[in-house]
């Protein structure tokens, strides 16, 4: 069983469920932070200390208040943390459902489980606990076809780009000059409305307003 635990969620009600939860599973130690930031600042401390955390649980979101924060989002702290420690355990316990988000969170993020926040939820956070400590990785079963789901797996880094570009109000005539200053390439007009049509056409967008919309929804951008 894992020995040092570290949740990351701002919720009081979740990190109380959660901590009993680890409890029953004969957890020794587990430290919770309300704030992505305080998480980071607890594990760099824990391995410098050369007392590392062995598994960490973290949420996607967290709310904002009056508190000023370098990191805002659970994805952000667990991309900070494995570059510290590239093969800590990591579950993420979320409400997300999005496609592209979770496909992300373990092809690029290389968690270990993706546990949905719902009626079982708490269930199949000891199943996910269990099952990384066999090394396999562990799915909410509602969430069971998002993996299989092609949505964004010809999606690239230039496309999600030019997306974000787009829903920031970049206009695709303006879009030349921006990814010239950016030394973003290719950067041409023609090759820029060639993949916007290419972009609209993959998603079935009628136009780009509804492009962005689409691929706002699916977490892409």
């Amino acid at each position: 069983m894992f020995k040092k635990v570290l949740i990351a969620e701002d919720f009081d009600s979740i990190n109380i469920a959660v901590k009993q939860t680890l409890e029953s599973l004969g957890v020794e130690e587990i430290q919770y932070a309300k704030y992505c930031d305080e998480a980071l600042l607890k594990f760099k401390k824990a391995k410098q200390d050369h007392v590392p955390f062995d598994l960490l649980i973290s949420d996607l979101s967290f709310v904002a208040d009056y508190r000023t924060v370098v990191i805002s989002s659970g994805e952000k702290l667990i991309a900070a943390i494995k570059t510290i420690d590239p093969e800590l355990k990591v579950i993420v316990y979320s409400v997300e459902d999005k496609a592209y988000t979770i496909q992300k969170l373990f092809e690029i993020h290389k968690i270990g489980a993706f546990v949905h926040k719902g009626r079982n939820s708490i269930s199949q956070l000891k199943t996910a606990i269990e099952t990384l400590l066999y090394g396999k990785t562990f799915l909410s079963p509602d969430l069971a076809s998002t993996l299989q789901d092609k949505t964004g797996k010809e999606i690239d880094h230039y496309d999600i780009t030019l997306l974000s570009h787009l829903a920031n109000g970049v206009s695709v005539e303006e879009m030349e000059g921006v990814f010239k200053k950016l030394n973003i390439s290719p950067n041409s007009k023609s090759t820029i409305e060639k993949r916007v049509a290419k972009l609209k056409d993959y998603f079935k967008a009628s136009n780009t307003v509804h492009l962005i919309a689409i691929t706002k929804d699916l977490g892409i951008i």
